[in-house]
């Protein structure tokens, strides 16, 4: 930890918890604002104490858990610090972390009676980003808080205009060929490849599989977002994401069959406010074509159209191709999912003939790992596959990064 020159920790968190931030009013400092969550009060009390011997104190103690939907509610408050009881109930806990962190962007730490290398890895994963160990002194909580402070967001002027986040779109040139799973590891990659704030969101509705692809269970929908149009801001809209291990926000279709009926101009909505708070927004639209008459093909920096090499999904491509994209050619890329050469039934000169253009990416047929990943709901991103080598390609180069050297497998076996 770097220290403030000639001040000890508990000096440096005090200076450092009182420091202005750039957006300071006449009423003076900004303080961190501090939630402390423990249903064992005697736990609980020992943080308390050690935070009021640095002059912090806690903004709002909380006896017990919150309920899962009641965590919007609760961090309407905007702590910059929440800290939580592990013991008490440990998985509920690491779920209640992950919802924190899911929603809001406070620093959570944790605090246990024991260090369990295994449960602090679970605790990071979640997003936490302390793990404090009972009994612990001034000083640790002092240095803790010192990082918090470094941590919080500064407000930027509002003067300063962020530039759009760049969106990329998945459609489907028929059920069944793969935009989902190719969208879903697309955005992990992107994700965890370029580092910045990346979004998904699944606008296959109302059936859309994007959640079930990841492994995660979202409270919210694309629906919520959808039905809220006029209301629809970046503090609404960071409530419905669901946060997955990579670091990808997903704003997730329904999890049950909901009929929904919303306009062109609530889509436009929810696309614009997430390009405002994302850096890379990907959206999974199934085979959606009516959301042509939206601007979402408009605003896409890049669209993927996914097909397979047979008669039905080629002449499907050529259709969409000639209707839809003819204003957006130089948008327009197409992926060959399941791809094997050998297989094929058709020569590339045909597919070429047929898609109006030569492919951009092929993503190779490997049934069996894309089956496992499927049923384990383990993103195809976070393995090592063929598979996975082509779509972190297609993420690199869609987010302007290098292509990372592949190493070449014994045997003339190439990665």
């Amino acid at each position: 930890m770097v220290m403030m020159p000639g001040l000890n920790s508990k000096e440096a968190v005090t200076k450092a918890m009182t420091m202005p931030t750039q957006d300071s009013d006449a009423l003076g400092a900004h303080v961190l604002t501090i939630a402390l969550i423990g249903p064992d009060q005697q736990r609980r009390g020992a943080v308390a104490i050690a935070l009021s011997g640095l002059q912090a104190g806690v903004t709002r103690e909380f006896s017990s858990y919150p309920e899962l939907d009641e965590v919007p509610k609760m961090l309407e408050d905007k702590y910059d610090v929440v800290i939580v009881d592990l013991d008490s109930n440990p998985e509920y806990a690491l779920d209640l972390i992950e919802t924190i962190c899911g929603l809001a962007t406070p620093t959570v730490m944790v605090y246990s009676a024991k260090a369990d290398s295994e449960l602090l890895v679970r605790c990071m994963r979640a997003g936490a980003r302390e793990f404090l160990t009972l009994p612990f002194s001034t000083n640790t909580i002092a240095e803790a808080m010192v990082r918090a402070s470094v941590r919080r967001p500064v407000a930027q002027p509002a003067a300063v205009n962020k530039a759009l986040g760049r969106m990329f779109v998945f459609l489907g040139a028929k059920g069944g060929s793969g935009a989902t799973t190719l969208a879903c590891n697309f955005a992990v990659s992107m994700a965890m490849e370029s580092g910045l704030n990346t979004l998904l969101i699944d606008l296959h509705l109302p059936l859309g599989d994007a959640a079930l692809d990841l492994g995660i269970t979202a409270q919210y929908s694309t629906v919520n977002a959808l039905q809220n149009a006029a209301r629809l801001d970046s503090n609404f809209l960071s409530r419905l994401l669901t946060r997955h291990s990579s670091g990808l926000s997903v704003l997730a279709a329904p999890g049950k069959f909901v009929p929904t009926q919303t306009s062109n101009d609530d889509v436009d909505k929810l696309l614009a406010v997430a390009r405002q708070d994302f850096d890379f927004v990907v959206v999974d639209c199934g085979t959606r074509l009516d959301l042509a008459d939206s601007s979402l093909f408009e605003m896409a920096t890049t669209i993927y159209l996914v097909t397979q090499v047979s008669i039905p999904e080629l002449r499907n491509s050529n259709r969409l191709v000639s209707e839809f994209f003819t204003k957006t050619a130089n948008k327009l890329e197409i992926v060959l999912n399941r791809y094997s050469p050998r297989s094929l039934g058709v020569d590339e000169e045909h597919i070429t003939k047929a898609l109006t253009r030569p492919a951009a990416w092929r993503v190779p047929n490997d049934y069996a790992t894309a089956r496992r990943t499927q049923n384990t709901a383990i993103a195809l991103s976070l393995e090592d596959s063929p598979i996975s080598r082509v779509i972190r390609k297609m993420a690199r180069a869609a987010a302007g990064l290098p292509q990372a050297v592949e190493k070449k497998r014994k045997f003339g076996i190439f990665g």
